[in-house]
């Protein structure tokens, strides 16, 4: 672990506490946008769940690298904290999820290191992205100021806390796809309101009611409330209105259908899947999927979606994780989301092993097989001439 000198420490404005803090007051389409908010539509969650849980599940792991290609390290000690329990509260899933969520909705997630006197790492303690500023030291190193549930601050040193970053701008703080896209997500934000309020209100009775000449201010008032009360809410929808004598009910708002409401929170969808880079069939919307591109679908997420999450854990644990990088470096094990059909890993193992880069062995180990002794001793099967398609 590298030793660090603390120095006089400077604020740096552009990293002060997190963005949604001050944008949380500035309305877009009429709606407060922050991370809670966000979540609470359906295609956010699903983008983020989608993206989470699928980089949680992966196996992470260490590997040595050998004369003759590479190993599991597992009696490394970052094994177990990356790929079992890095901490004494969260399981490997729970505490990468949770740092994946945070990345996504954030833009950047903290987890402070806790290193033995020997220079070993004993476990990752999530840090709240809210709860931590960013400061610039004289020589342009990072510090970061930490504070509790009761107000105490404290500082951690960069050799101290696991960075993530997402999109970063000026190579120092992360921007999530709802601060850069915050418009987009207001509207979808201001379109759910707009259905909410619309049932509310007892759906397409909303209008003008139109009494005779001479109607005092009391007595339009009266009808008002008694016509709210009777016909308001999704409760009295359908039922059957009736009016004072010479009073006429005008309808001067927007229908669901005049405003194309259902289409437009489809829009929503695509727009969402467009900000997270997620094929929109991951986060409910089937009009473009079938069993035919089922699985390319989900080969497009790993390669377009999730490699690029996967990359940063990986670098970001040889950076700040690995004392040795030149010797041990981390992974993740994406084979699982990338075999397909049982159909084309038979055909692919097949020609692997006609073709001699690959082994029986190597293939029931992929495939989570016993181990068969000998069988790499059996004689290969001639492979068949293939013809040109």
């Amino acid at each position: 672990m590298k030793l660090f000198r603390r120095r006089t420490e400077k604020r740096a404005d552009a990293y002060d506490r997190y963005w949604d803090k001050v944008a949380a007051v500035q309305d877009v389409a009429g709606v407060n946008v922050t991370p809670s908010s966000a979540e609470g539509i359906s295609a956010v969650y699903a983008a983020v769940a989608a993206i989470s849980e699928s980089v949680a599940s992966l196996p992470l792991d260490i590997y040595r690298r050998t004369e003759d290609g590479r190993e599991k390290a597992r009696s490394h000690p970052l094994y177990k904290v990356l790929h079992t329990e890095p901490n004494s509260k969260q399981t490997a899933l729970e505490f990468r999820e949770m740092m994946q969520r945070h990345v996504l909705l954030r833009g950047n997630a903290y987890a402070e290191i806790q290193w033995s006197r020997t220079g070993r790492i004993e476990a990752l303690l999530p840090l709240h992205p809210d709860r931590v500023s960013v400061l610039l030291t004289d020589d342009d190193s990072l510090v970061y100021e930490v504070s509790d549930r009761r107000g105490n601050i404290r500082r951690l040193l960069a050799e101290e806390v696991l960075h993530l970053r997402y999109h970063t701008d000026d190579g120092i703080m992360g921007r999530s796809p709802i601060q850069v896209a915050r418009d987009t997500v207001g509207l979808a934000l201001a379109e759910r309101t707009h259905g909410e309020r619309m049932f509310a209100q007892g759906t397409k009775l909303s209008g003008v009611i139109q009494t005779q000449a001479g109607t005092t201010k009391q007595q339009a008032g009266d009808i008002r409330e008694s016509w709210a009360a009777g016909y308001g809410g999704v409760g009295s929808h359908g039922k059957t209105a009736v009016l004072p004598a010479g009073a006429e009910f005008k309808t001067v708002s927007m229908t669901l259908e005049d405003a194309e409401w259902i289409e437009a929170r489809r829009m929503s969808v695509e727009e969402v899947a467009r900000l997270f880079r997620v094929p929109p069939v991951l986060i409910g919307d089937l009009r473009e999927a079938n069993y035919s591109n089922a699985v390319e679908l989900g080969r497009y997420f790993v390669t377009h979606t999730l490699r690029r999450h996967l990359v940063m854990w990986e670098q970001a644990a040889g950076r700040s994780l690995i004392n040795d990088p030149g010797t041990f470096y981390a992974e993740h094990n994406v084979e699982g989301l990338l075999r397909g059909d049982s159909l084309k890993r038979a055909q692919f193992y097949q020609r692997s092993i006609e073709d001699g880069w690959m082994m029986r062995s190597e293939v029931r180990r992929l495939e989570n097989l016993p181990t068969v002794e000998g069988i790499d001793d059996a004689p290969r099967q001639e492979a068949a001439p293939r013809t040109a398609e």
